[in-house]
Formats: structure tokens, C-alpha cells, sequence
């Protein structure tokens, strides 16, 4: 069965902002991708997770579940959003092992509903350790989106250039008009 076409403005984001981002306005209206598993079922396709994890109610409650500890981490306080990426963090673990390849990682989980959360609030904590100052929410009055800015200058304030980059340049450009 083909899945939709992902509707979001901003895809390609690291899991974690990228499962933030399954929430976004379009005109003043907040849309949600995880508001049903159809909606799931695009997004672990968006994110190469298709075919090792079903779009079932039970792997969408978790995500969900990920997405505000997630939210709460990226836009509050961090000792209280800890306790919810841990508890989200505490469905999953990593087990080393030595392969004939030599060492290697791989993530463990007791139920495998949990494996898409677990996996966007480790990548969380991996873009932590990478940049933590590189997390920005756009800078476009309306816009909730997120994102891992890899700009050479770390100076990226939105979303997309296109969309809400123009959207200021043009709101200044007009506030200067007005004021000749």
C-alpha cells in the first residue's frame, strides 16, 4: 500500500525536530501529520522507518508521547522536560556487542511500539552533544516549526528562505515604504 505524499512545509530534519515538526500552521491553523496512522504511516516513510515499524494506534500513542517531552525539552526549561524524555528514553537501550566488523551499537527495546519514540529522543540527545545552540525554532511570527541549523555561520533564522524568510524581508520592506 503507497502512502501520501508528506504534506509538511519542512521535512529532512533530524528525527527529533523532524517529529516535532509534524506539527505546523497553514494560515493561522495548526495541522498535526499524528492526528491519525495514515498520517504515521507517511511520516515513518518520510523517515526511513516504514518497514520495520507498523502505523498502529500503539506506536502513534508513543510518538505522540515523544513529541511533547520532545516540545517541552526544545522550548522550556530542561529540568522540567528531563523527566519526560527519560521516561520516553527509559522503553529503550543500547546494546554493544563486537561483530566480525568490529564494534557495534544497536538499539533494544522490551516493546517495539516504542522504537520510533525511542529513537527520535535519542537522536535528541545526539543533537545535544553535537550543537545544542543549533537547535532553533523559526524565527516567522506564526511559524512553529524547528530546525538543526547547518549553516557554516550558525546565523539560520528560519524555517525556509522561501516561505518565511520572504515573509519578513517583505514585511520589512513594506514597513520601510510606508514609513517614506
Amino acid at each position: 500500500m503507497p502512502t501520501a505524499r508528506d504534506p509538511r512545509p519542512l521535512t529532512g530534519e533530524p528525527l527529533a525536530l523532524d517529529l516535532l515538526n509534524t506539527r505546523w500552521n497553514r494560515d493561522g491553523v495548526v495541522q498535526d501529520l499524528l492526528a491519525d496512522p495514515e498520517g504515521l504511516a507517511v511520516w515513518l516513510a518520510s523517515n526511513g522507518l516504514a518497514g520495520n515499524h507498523p502505523a498502529d494506534t500503539a506506536v502513534l500513542d508513543h510518538l505522540r508521547e515523544a513529541r511533547e517531552a520532545l516540545r517541552a525539552a526544545v522550548d522550556g526549561p530542561a529540568e522540567q522536560a528531563a523527566p519526560l524524555v527519560d521516561a520516553v528514553l527509559g522503553h529503550g537501550r543500547i546494546r554493544a556487542r563486537l561483530t566480525a566488523d568490529g564494534p557495534a551499537e544497536e538499539p533494544e527495546f522490551a516493546d517495539p511500539a516504542w522504537a520510533p519514540a525511542w529513537l527520535a529522543a535519542r537522536n535528541y540527545l545526539e543533537l545535544l552533544t553535537r550543537a545544542p545552540e543549533r537547535i532553533r525554532t523559526c524565527a516567522g511570527g506564526a511559524c512553529i516549526l524547528h530546525f538543526f541549523d547547518t549553516s557554516r555561520n550558525g546565523t539560520r533564522r528560519w524555517c525556509s528562505m522561501a516561505a518565511c524568510g520572504n515573509r519578513a524581508k517583505a514585511s520589512r520592506h513594506y514597513a520601510r515604504s510606508k514609513e517614506n
